[in-house]
């Protein structure tokens, strides 16, 4: 058996991975540069911003490609987040592995001592890692700091408080300031005056949000209107503001009822309430329309939780409608399932409002030819006619109609496809279908309702109708009800039903994909950084400690026999052939962490070229060697905002003072996939052969390129 020696310009299949990367190298960053994907059929064209829609939409004929897409749709069906990081970082790699090639670097020490680096790596970033306890804390206490204007309006609010204890943070971008308290719990001869003082909102502001006095809590004064709470030991209490939810005039109010005031959870602490508002910002990365429309949701499900302890984000109970045609103000969270109708259906649902309907359930499509998954054909049964004629089908029509009539069914939800003469039958006799349903929606109607799926409708009992969902149109902040032409939003709700709808709006029908994607990566973020009740500090900070540790590995080389030198990593490596390769592997492995941070800076125009930005990292990672301790080096730049050149780090918010954070395990996940992709087609050059043809193989001119075994 013998197997071909790689040979670095034959290998087709690194160099497809680098292609392939390149038309993503503008997606990575929180600033990216969107592409248009255009259809070749349609001629219809499609804003894209994340690697999935990228690799989507390109022709991967090719092995490596094929290789890549299912790396990337892993790492999709996984986090939903850093897939553009793990698409960069396979391109750099493969350039990065062909250059140990052409140096005549062994296959086998390429794997091992890229491998056992990367292990390394993801061991030494662990101390950058921050509880969420903690980051709540920080970013809470960073966020609340007085307001030193001289302003008229901000001197007249502030005389009309009790010994001027509260004073006005405003932050950009935010129309409504947040009172915060600034006293101590010692000052309790305040208490009894201070609803007094704040009989309005304070001048200057037209409006200022209420606050929720808990059920049986005697101790909370609630002055509505005005921001602020006081409790018995005069520790006053910012529980809600505009930034974290919605008011009477603002645009989410109409839709979300009874939404202003909500705690993001029980803590006492103000902190630890708004705590996963302030988390949903860091993780933005400046998507500043997603996260406002984030943390209403946060604030919402936080208020309709029953149960008490740490706050949590239940990405099942959300979905998403996407409205064409209206502007991206329009864009909210509703309660209930919100979803798109055909305008013939507009008079059953004008019909059925303000009613209770009794609900079906349908686990699958509503047609006559579907069959479940799993379906074998009775053997003994011969087909005659496969497609039945048009009497045949309305003999079928009529039947699940009748089915429908007899258990007095008003609302059918069906998980698949609705047969077209079928739906215009249920119209007629005031039936409302609704279709292309998802799992989790028809689970939560079940459990609300009493409602139990069923297959096909020859399965319906009496058992199987729920009661008391409500149907009605869905109107826009300004009270209208949409009608977007070819479709028409409609809401469905039920008593208790914890759906929340994230209505996502726009005019330009091309930038839909392009908001929903942003919207679900904003969301995946949040929901593992509460898994991993963890998270790794941004700005750069993650991949300038892992360039750190690799240049103190290749400036104090391994010494195998050393045990306290080889505790670095996992094995001696198995072969000391490999320990010459160590400095040019490692300095691959380095290379693609650092072409991620110049190609962010420069993307974000941190940078005006790659070299400035190879200086300024370059001259961050001379501080950190200096140092001594790169960790804490690079931990105390982050906490002083000063992280990769004067505080405009790759991940750093166009916002004042706001830290960025990001996720640990989708983010190490990132870097294991896209090494172990790009090991994975190093290796598969490899021709094994095991037949006859060894011994000419021996004999011919070519032997010299394979290696017997």
């Amino acid at each position: 058996m013998a197997f071909r020696d790689v040979n670095a310009r034959r290998h087709i299949g690194l160099q497809q991975l680098s292609s392939l990367a390149l038309a993503g190298r503008t997606l990575l960053g929180p600033v990216k540069s969107c592409k248009f994907i255009v259809d070749e059929i349609t001629n219809e064209s499609t804003l894209i911003c994340s690697a999935v829609r990228l690799i989507e939409s390109l022709d991967l004929t090719s092995a490596a490609g094929q290789l890549l897409n299912e790396t990337i749709q892993a790492q999709t069906k996984e986090f939903k987040t850093g897939m553009s990081t793990l698409l960069f970082l396979v391109g750099a790699w493969s350039n990065a592995i062909v250059e140990c090639l052409q140096q005549n670097v062994p296959v086998s020490a390429i794997v091992s001592v890229m491998s056992e680096g990367l292990n390394s790596c993801c061991e030494r970033v662990q101390c950058l890692q921050i509880s969420i306890h903690d980051v709540n804390k920080e970013l809470c206490s960073s966020s609340v700091r007085p307001y030193a204007s001289k302003s008229k309006t901000c001197q007249t609010g502030c005389d009309s408080l009790p010994n001027s204890q509260l004073f006005l943070y405003f932050q950009k971008d935010i129309s409504v300031p947040e009172v915060i308290p600034m006293n101590s719990c010692s000052h309790q001869d305040d208490d009894c005056n201070f609803n007094k003082h704040l009989v309005s909102p304070l001048p200057g502001f037209d409006s200022v949000a209420s606050l929720v006095k808990p059920a049986g809590d005697k101790s909370t004064s609630v002055i509505s209107g005005s921001g602020v709470a006081t409790s018995s030991c005069n520790k006053q209490k910012l529980t809600h503001s505009r930034y974290f939810s919605t008011l009477g005039k603002s645009r989410f109010s109409s839709q979300q009822g009874n939404f202003q005031g909500y705690h993001l959870g029980p803590s006492a602490d103000s902190c630890e309430c708004r705590g996963l508002g302030h988390l949903a910002m860091a993780l933005s990365h400046g998507n500043e329309t997603s996260m406002k429309l984030l943390q209403s949701i946060v604030t919402y499900q936080q208020e309709t939780a029953k149960h008490s302890g740490s706050s949590q984000l239940n990405v099942a109970d959300i979905v998403t409608c996407c409205l064409v045609g209206l502007p991206e103000s329009y864009s909210c969270a509703s309660p209930g399932f919100v979803t798109l109708v055909s305008p013939e259906q507009v008079t059953v649902i004008k019909y059925f409002e303000d009613k209770l309907l009794r609900i079906l359930l349908i686990d699958g499509d509503l047609t006559e030819q579907y069959r479940h998954l799993g379906f074998n054909r009775p053997c003994n049964v011969r087909t005659i006619v496969e497609h039945p004629s048009l009497q045949e089908g309305d003999l079928w029509i009529s039947s699940m109609l009748d089915n429908l009539i007899k258990f007095e069914v008003n609302l059918v939800l069906v998980k698949g496809n609705v047969c077209k003469n079928l739906m215009e039958s249920c119209i007629a006799n005031s039936i409302l279908l609704v279709s292309s349903v998802t799992w989790n929606v028809l689970c939560a109607f079940g459990e609300v309702t009493g409602a139990q799926p069923v297959t096909y409708l020859s399965q319906l009992n009496a058992s199987c109708v729920g009661s008391g969902a409500q149907v009605e149109l869905w109107k826009a902040c300004d009270g209208r009800a949409m009608d977007l032409g070819e479709l028409v939003p409609v809401r469905i709700k039920a008593q208790g039903l914890p759906l929340l709808t994230a209505l996502l709006t726009t005019t330009v029908a091309s930038k839909m994909q392009f908001i929903e994607d942003q919207f679900w990566t904003l969301m995946y973020r949040l929901h593992h950084a509460l898994i991993d009740k963890k998270v790794f500090i941004g700005g750069g900070a993650v991949e300038l400690l892992c360039l750190s540790h690799i240049q103190m590995l290749v400036e104090q080389p391994l010494q195998l026999p050393n045990q306290n030198a080889a505790k670095e990593f996992h094995n001696p490596w198995q072969a000391a052939s490999a320990r010459g390769y160590n400095s040019v592997v490692l300095q691959a492995l380095a290379s693609g962490w650092k072409q991620y941070l110049l190609v962010v800076m420069c993307n974000t125009t941190k940078a005006a070229s790659e070299l400035e930005a190879c200086t300024s990292v370059d001259n961050y990672l001379r501080k950190a060697a200096d140092c001594g301790s790169p960790s804490a080096y690079i931990l105390n730049e982050f906490r002083r905002g000063c992280l990769l050149r004067d505080g405009a780090g790759p991940f750093t918010d166009h916002r004042e003072g706001l830290k960025v954070y990001d996720n640990v395990t989708a983010k190490t996940e990132a870097w294991r996939r896209a090494l172990d992709l790009v090991l994975l087609v190093l290796q598969t050059d490899a021709e094994i052969v095991t037949s006859p043809r060894k011994n000419q193989l021996l004999n011919s001119h070519v032997s010299s390129e394979f290696m017997f075994l």
